[in-house]
C-alpha cells in the first residue's frame, strides 16, 4: 500500500488537530511539526509495512486481509497506547 497522498496526510493532520481541541489537550510542538509527525509516521509504516505483516503469525498473515490487519493493529496500539497498559 502507498503511503497517503498529502491531502489525506492534511486532512489527518487536521482531524487530530480538532480532536485535541475537542479535548483540550496541548501539546508541546507547532502544528508544522505535528504535520512533520504525520509525514514520518506514515513513511514508516510504508517502509515497514512487510515487517509488520511478518511479526504475525502464519494463520493470521495468510487468512486476513490488509484491513484486518491494519484494524488489528490499531487496537493493539489503542490498547497499548491509549488504554493505559
Amino acid at each position: 500500500m502507498a503511503v497517503l497522498s498529502d491531502a489525506q496526510r492534511a486532512e489527518l493532520h487536521a482531524e487530530h488537530m480538532r480532536e485535541l481541541s475537542i479535548n483540550f489537550e496541548s501539546l508541546a510542538i507547532t502544528k508544522t511539526e505535528l504535520r512533520a509527525a504525520v509525514d514520518a509516521l506514515d513513511d514508516w509504516l510504508n517502509d515497514n509495512a512487510a515487517a509488520v505483516n511478518n511479526a504475525l503469525p502464519a494463520a493470521a498473515k495468510a487468512g486476513l486481509t490488509t484491513q484486518q490487519k491494519a484494524r488489528l493493529l490499531m487496537y493493539v496500539v489503542r490498547q497499548r497506547y491509549l488504554g493505559g497498559a
